[in-house]
């Protein structure tokens, strides 16, 4: 009954228009006033626990690092590299976009900045090359959700907060899976690309490429700072974050140059007011769990479940409707942050493992950016297209429908994830 009111009350407010963060808050406190006898220090020192964790630091450095590198022409080079490497294929410059942005994905942690980043330069580039403007934002709309799949990934650290996963195997585990589904769109890409006869690039000659390979590697070492530093043990996942903000500092303002000292603080007062909200949002989100947990509702859950003998393979699909429908209406850090703490029990009594289960989110996620009404990357790729949210949910679904089927993928076979994290002795 309880849970019915908790759900009841959030989805009323929700629908109201009310922020999630702030509809999540009042949800809490309505509850905790007027049917809960907890007293207040408890909910004050669970708050304080709650956001102590130091795992939530890498979340405002690698916003810092993505904001850095989308002002300061990373995003150029790679694409130039990119379009070097695969332009003469059929539908070469979508092929680029589709690499950009695994390649972008890898240093900036976030899907809105990667569609951002690479759409607003490769897009017109692609119309003016006699490309169909529905073509290229279906690929950059969907190709950029890779942001929070290929590590570093702010919503895998999100579901590290929500469920103490370890944030090194979750960003080991997203490796190949990501790159799994970078082929997936490549794949469509080229195919629709060939059968509709789309534009090809000169071929590249070998010094062209070594000098857009040249002129990207400073954007493209970072990768190997990351990813090189996190499995060699050298630093952790937050000091990753940190090192990986000052390293695109460092590229943005004095290698490439194309940041000036004087724009520094308005990337950084950018970063500082996303962050907030994110973190904001976690605030509310702690306090949400906190009440779900003392009411026994994941629990009851599990043991409901369990009891009616609903096995992995029922709960795995029911997790899937339950997200895919809640990415209709919220956007992936608010998905992770209310539904974790629930589902995350029933998935641990059942033997699914937490790495596994965390990446299955992280492509729900995914799929949610890219379908409306509110796929964060649908409006970010309108904002860049001019294109109504109608025309662009018409044009990214051969890649959304690759993407679902990729989904299924994920989700019946483990090994796919977790096979590099075992290899890597981290889980």
């Amino acid at each position: 009954m309880n849970a019915l009111v908790i759900f009841g009350l959030l989805a009323v407010l929700m629908l109201s228009g009310m922020p999630i963060s702030i509809s999540l808050g009042l949800t809490v406190l309505t509850f905790l006033f007027t049917m809960t006898e907890v007293p207040l220090e408890s909910v004050a020192l669970k708050l304080f626990t709650g956001i102590e964790k130091f795992e939530i630091m890498a979340i405002p450095f690698f916003i810092l690092a993505g904001n850095f590198l989308t002002h300061g022409g990373v995003a150029k080079r790679m694409i130039n590299f990119a379009t070097s490497m695969v332009g003469h294929w059929y539908g070469g410059l979508g092929l680029a976009g589709v690499l950009a942005c695994a390649l972008f994905a890898a240093v900036s942690g976030s899907s809105p900045a990667t569609v951002v980043a690479i759409g607003s330069i490769l897009l017109p580039a692609m119309v003016k090359a006699g490309f169909p403007n529905k073509f290229g934002a279906g690929v950059i709309a969907t190709s950029g959700a890779l942001g929070i799949l290929i590590p570093p990934s702010i919503v895998m650290v999100m579901y590290s907060v929500a469920t103490n996963t370890s944030v090194g195997a979750l960003f080991m585990a997203g490796v190949i899976p990501g790159l799994a589904l970078a082929g997936v769109l490549g794949g469509v890409t080229w195919y629709r690309a060939k059968k509709f006869n789309y534009p090809r690039q000169p071929k590249a000659t070998w010094g062209e490429r070594w000098r857009a390979f040249r002129a990207s590697v400073w954007g493209l070492l970072l990768i190997v700072v990351v990813m090189g530093g996190i499995y060699s043990g050298i630093f952790t996942p937050t000091e990753a974050a940190a090192m990986s903000a000052v390293y695109a500092f460092i590229c943005a303002v004095f290698i490439y140059k194309d940041l000036g000292l004087k724009d520094v603080p308005k990337v950084l007062l950018n970063s500082a007011n996303m962050s907030a909200m994110l973190l904001y949002i976690i605030t509310n989100a702690v306090l949400f769990s906190f009440i779900m947990t003392n009411e026994n509702i994941p629990q009851a859950l599990a043991d409901w479940m369990l009891g009616n003998g609903l096995g992995v393979i029922t709960f795995l699909l029911a997790v899937n409707v339950i997200l895919l429908l809640a990415g209709n209406f919220m956007e992936p850090s608010s998905i992770v942050l209310i539904f974790a703490p629930i589902l995350f029990p029933v998935a641990v009594a059942l033997g699914i493992h937490p790495v596994h289960f965390g990446i299955l989110m992280v492509v729900n996620m995914e799929v949610g950016m890219c379908h409306p009404p509110v796929g964060l990357n649908l409006y970010v790729a309108s904002g860049i297209t001019k294109m109504g949210i109608t025309e662009l949910t018409i044009a990214v679904w051969p890649w959304l429908l690759s993407m679902l089927g990729f989904l299924l993928v994920v989700t019946y076979w483990p090994a796919l994830s977790l096979w590099l994290p075992q290899q890597l002795g981290m889980i």
